[in-house]
């Protein structure tokens, strides 16, 4: 029921739609009681909803019903566009639907959960990662098996040969896992060179593509990736959904990770026989919205066309990078050229950087985020940290003294950002750089954040 009806009306919402995002008018009041329109510079986190995506979940609802559960039309409908989601997947990332096939998941944390698990890794296997990844992309593999971590330099950053350096000791890896892009400082690795090594030695490549997904377009056969996480939140898709992509003889045997209904074919008190894939790996009811949601977000990204949202990109990094270097005590991390996303992460002397954030939301309506961004290894680079200032962190974080953690504040930009939003930053970092005064009107709260006095 679902196919190229479903495409034409989603072209149509394209037209009238293309690029607005949910929101971006909203205004808020700020400290000297005045309303301003909210500047969303937190995009590495979350990425407010395409308009284009939230008309495709509210058209579908009418239909909205069990998946893979009922005769009636309602269910046969839902079960369609679940499907047909699934499929748009693999082309979105390059994948070969021959030999790899998509599940939903609710992130791209859960995504790598589930794979860690399906690789049937020993204690004694190797996976190849890095400095910079985030927790969802260290943490399932470190459950499993041992790291080997590729450290960074002073700028965050790591080449090629160190990869292959890395590749190269013995024993082998099994698993190469890393990131597309940082959501710290914004940077990309080389994955074509990087993957390309690591396949020539027979190493299954792992990408997080989180970061990645929402702003470069991706080729998972000619790059030479095995499987790909990603998460519909940072890509204009909310409703909770992610996807790996992952080889079929992969998920075709074995245990899934999470069991229960719709994983099974038929189950007694001693004996299961599991469904086929990708079935087994998505127990539970589906979140039909969810995958509708994420397929209208890669139809729409597609459909827009890479070549214009990148050349927007890079006169916003260019417009950050020229910003920020203006702002007395401003101190950036990460590298300061090359390919980036619209990333900046910095401190400005003298000033927390929970406080930072706090007073560009209450004083200039500009959202941003501060600390260290599930990146805690990273981080810790970033900033120099020694050991006996990571073991304090460890343990102010253990008695919830937030205030004392380290970290900075990070500002993301996304399709929507324009070179005004980034001249508003830098026009409200250089206004707090000249009144650092002004924080005393701050205090902390029962949370420990710093929130204006009454």
């Amino acid at each position: 029921m679902a196919g190229a009806a479903d495409e034409t009306v989603m072209d149509s919402a394209l037209t009238n739609d293309r690029g607005r995002l949910v929101g971006e008018d909203v205004q808020v009041s700020v400290l000297s009681g005045e309303l301003r329109r909210y500047v969303d510079l937190d995009a590495a986190a979350t990425s407010s909803a395409s308009v284009t995506v939230a008309r495709a979940v509210q058209d579908f609802l009418p239909w909205y019903s069990s998946v893979h559960r009922g005769a009636g039309a309602k269910s046969r409908y839902a079960s369609a566009r679940y499907e047909q989601a699934r499929e748009s997947l693999l082309p979105f990332v390059g994948a070969d639907p021959g030999t790899h096939l998509a599940l939903f998941t609710r992130n791209t944390t859960e995504a790598l959960n589930t794979l860690a698990f399906r690789l049937d890794l020993r204690p004694e296997d190797v996976v190849l990662t890095t400095a910079v990844e985030h927790h969802a992309n260290l943490l399932p593999w470190r459950r499993y098996a041992r790291l080997r971590v590729i450290e960074v330099d002073t700028r965050g950053t790591f080449t090629p040969q160190d990869v292959i350096a890395a590749l190269d000791q013995h024993p082998t890896p099994r698993v190469l896992a890393i990131s597309g892009a940082s959501n710290v400082t914004g940077w990309l690795p080389e994955l074509a060179r990087i993957a390309g090594a690591a396949q020539a030695r027979g190493v299954f490549v792992v990408v997080d593509a989180a970061q990645l997904a929402g702003h470069r377009p991706i080729d998972m056969t000619g790059l030479g990736v095995d499987a790909l996480a990603l998460s519909g939140h940072k890509m204009y898709a909310p409703f909770g959904s992610g996807a790996l992509v992952a080889p079929r003889h992969l998920l075709a045997r074995g245990e899934p990770l999470l069991v229960g209904g719709g994983a099974v074919k038929a189950v007694s008190f001693d004996d299961v026989v599991w469904a086929d894939a990708p079935d087994r790996d998505e127990a539970g009811s589906p979140n039909v919205l969810g995958a509708v949601a994420l397929a209208a977000a890669a139809h729409e990204l597609t459909s827009n066309g890479w070549p214009g949202l990148l050349a927007h990109e890079r006169s916003l990094t260019q417009a950050l990078d020229a910003e920020l270097a203006t702002v007395p005590g401003l101190h950036r991390y990460g590298p300061a050229a090359g390919d980036r996303l619209p990333v900046a992460t910095f401190n400005l002397h003298g000033l927390p950087h929970a406080l930072l954030a706090a007073r560009l939301a209450a004083e200039h309506a500009i959202g941003v985020r501060s600390g260290c961004f599930c990146a805690h290894p990273y981080m810790a680079r970033l900033l120099s940290l020694s050991q006996e200032q990571v073991q304090q962190f460890h343990r102010d974080a253990q008695l919830d003294q937030r205030h004392q953690l380290p970290g900075a504040v990070r500002a993301s930009a996304n399709r929507t950002t324009s070179l005004c939003d980034v001249a508003a930053l830098g026009s409200a970092l250089r206004a707090i750089a000249a009144t650092p005064e002004q924080g005393t009107r701050y205090r902390l709260d029962e949370h420990g954040d710093y929130v204006p006095r009454h």
